[in-house]
């Protein structure tokens, strides 16, 4: 039996494994029950595993879409995490269960996965992006004097003093016929 480590503070890489049941019996090994009960995780070992990042793909539902592919756009792998395995995964057949790093619940523990599942491989996350251009206009450049740039924020405090002051008329002539 292959040990599959799991790092708590991963947040790149993406377990894959390939589940050999019939397909009727697929929903009920990859869904948790009303009781707890998960078969999926069961099998896989784990001590801590989120039912809302479990992804199972029946492989034919990706019609001519190779699963390297797949896993490239729907997941951001890069083709060079894939390269290694690529003729592997396009020829697989059946339903596989993608486990992005989310669904370990950042919890570091060991899987031990057992039939029907087998551990396909791990892949780093998604391609890095370049770097983008530097920005170039001058709504782009700041002030860092401490300063407001001149014009900014005037008047701002002369309207809130005009507002106040009607204020303080309006009650003060509520309170003269208040009085009489």
């Amino acid at each position: 039996m292959k040990h599959v480590e799991i790092n708590g503070s991963d947040t790149e890489t993406l377990h894959l494994f390939h589940l050999d049941l019939p397909p009727e019996a697929v929903e009920r090994f990859t869904t948790m029950a009303g009781t707890g009960e998960w078969p999926l995780k069961y099998a896989l070992g784990a001590t801590a595993l989120r039912p809302a990042f479990v992804e199972t793909v029946r492989i034919s539902d990706l019609g001519p879409m190779p699963l390297s592919r797949y896993l490239a756009e729907a997941h951001g792998l890069s083709e060079t995490a894939l390269a290694a395995d690529r003729a592997t995964l396009d020829a697989m057949t059946g339903h596989v269960v993608i486990l992005p790093p989310q669904a370990f619940d950042n919890t570091t523990q060991t899987l031990s996965p057992a039939a029907p599942l087998t551990h396909v491989g791990a892949y780093g996350g998604p391609a890095p992006k370049g770097r983008g251009a530097p920005l170039r206009s001058a709504g782009a450049e700041g002030s860092l004097t401490g300063k407001t740039p001149d014009g900014a924020g005037r008047g701002s405090g002369t309207l809130l003093k005009l507002l106040l002051a009607g204020i303080a008329v309006v009650i003060l002539l509520v309170l003269l016929l208040a009085l009489r």
